[in-house]
């Protein structure tokens, strides 16, 4: 079979890096090439800001009925591509494909709640001080944004990345991730170009792995460049900011999670087995909001422990692209062998394998603060079941970290979850059920190290938007002098 090839897009127009260099995209399942895509340098990336530049004044000025029909038009465009995704995540990412339907569905209402923001009230009238004036609080576009997706959610989270933005009458550079350059970024702006959207209005370089700090500080740091949204990990992240302070520019950072599921000694405990078996296990675990510690109450530890390694045990795993497959591959032998090295850190220093731990979906138990994966994001398909002894123990536990993303409170009493939710340091958490949601009308964001700035909704918005106070005199004032 020919492989793919792609190229930059800019201005409108698909073209090859100024050097003519390209990168491979690999399948994490075979190892095999999927797809050549154009290899960007610091040089592409001055071409793209210079297009979106150029393309912002006419975008700023376009009515918001314009706008949101193609946000609109795209939503349907991608979701008719369903089957083309299920395939190309499955290729590319690794995505099974329940993972990469889910994908679809929720950017698709993604690109609908931003559409639906373009008309909403951007701005307000304010009280003042002065006789005969209007005052008004006004919110503008700012101009030019740099993005960057990851590859784990790569359809939502490169359309998240651009379509408030666009929304609020932004122009976009994206940057997707190297490990997926055509699922994170060329797929989303092929749809929103199909739509009707306006040549340079979203253009996306991609990079070999070799480049991408190079890429990326080109990109942050370009003066004609307003604001910043990445996704990705704390470590990347930590630079992400820090440029963009350095350069004055605000920023919207999610990063990554260490997030506790919460069992209480009153759940379900059948509800509980399946809702942590999803939250840790989904798309093998790559999700920034994967359950990585279920804090069981002791009284029933061992039956929820005995029960999630049973049926984690029994999860078909293998080919992506076998409907049959639940969890897939991670996304490079990197991933693998730090995911390895965590389990092997913890069972050598005492952790004990309920399930797994051959490389496949692994469960631990009897895990203690000296082992890594006690303290260190997993991302990938491993999880660790904790007893604690009453509700003050299992909150201690899930703020004993630096990150704080989301969590998950399983109980039968509503009450008393969300007595505990309020204790809980996560930009999110839900009651009831595991510690993996999203939907696009919600404030989606962490705290501490997971990062700042919130996507979503009217924030999302509000984050790529710039507060004026304009007042307009309707007589001539008087002055001192």
């Amino acid at each position: 079979m020919a492989r793919e090839e792609h190229q930059l897009l800019i201005g409108g127009d698909s073209v090859p890096a100024l050097d003519g260099r390209t990168t491979d995209d690999l399948n994490p399942f075979t190892g095999e090439v999927h797809a050549v895509v154009a290899a960007a340098s610091p040089a592409d990336v001055t071409r793209a800001v210079d297009a979106a530049e150029k393309a912002a004044a006419e975008w700023a000025a376009t009515t918001p009925s314009a706008r949101r029909a193609i946000l609109l038009k795209a939503a349907d465009l991608l979701e008719a591509r369903t089957p083309e995704v299920v395939a190309l995540m499955a290729a590319e990412v690794g995505g099974v494909g329940g993972w990469a339907g889910f994908n679809v569905a929720l950017a698709a209402n993604v690109l609908r709640e931003a559409a639906a923001a373009v008309t909403q009230p951007v701005g307000e009238v304010l009280t003042t001080e002065t006789p005969g004036q209007l005052s008004l609080a006004v919110r503008e576009p700012l101009g030019v944004v740099a993005a960057f997706a990851p590859w784990n959610a790569p359809v939502i989270l490169s359309t998240r990345a651009v379509a408030a933005p666009i929304a609020a009458g932004n122009t976009v550079v994206l940057k997707p991730s190297e490990d997926a350059p055509i699922a994170a970024g060329l797929l989303i702006a092929g749809v929103l170009h199909e739509a009707g959207l306006p040549a340079g209005v979203l253009n996306v370089v991609t990079n070999a792995p070799a480049d991408a700090a190079a890429v990326a500080e080109a990109l942050i740091t370009d003066p004609r460049v307003r604001a910043v949204n990445f996704t990705g990990s704390t470590e990347v992240g930590r630079i992400v900011g820090t440029l963009a302070a350095q350069h004055l520019k605000p920023a919207v950072l999610e990063l990554g999670g260490k997030n506790s599921l919460l069992v209480l000694g009153d759940a379900d405990l059948d509800h509980a087995v399946n809702a942590a078996t999803f939250g840790a296990f989904h798309n093998a675990g790559q999700i920034c909001m994967s359950t990585d510690r279920v804090l069981v109450d002791r009284s029933v530890a061992e039956e929820f422990t005995a029960k999630l390694a049973a049926k984690v045990g029994a999860l078909p795993h293998g080919d992506p692209a076998d409907p049959g497959t639940v969890i897939g591959p991670v996304i490079n032998p990197r991933s693998a062998e730090r995911v390895a090295a965590l389990v092997a850190d913890a069972v050598e220093k005492g952790a004990r394998v309920r399930a797994g731990g051959g490389g496949g979906a692994t469960v631990l138990d009897e895990v203690t603060p000296q082992m890594r994966i006690f303290q260190e994001e997993i991302f990938g398909p491993a999880v660790v079941v904790v007893p604690v002894d009453g509700d003050d123990e299992a909150v201690a536990i899930a703020n004993d970290t630096e990150h704080g993303l989301t969590a998950g409170i399983i109980t039968e009493d509503s009450r008393r979850g969300l007595s505990l939710a309020r204790r809980i340091r996560t930009g999110i958490v839900h009651v009831g059920n595991q510690t993996v949601d999203d939907e696009p009308q919600a404030p989606f964001g962490g705290v501490k190290a997971s990062g700042y700035g919130r996507f979503g909704g009217r924030w999302g918005v509000e984050a790529f938007s710039a507060t004026r106070w304009v007042t307009v005199a309707s007589e001539h004032g008087h002055f001192p002098f």
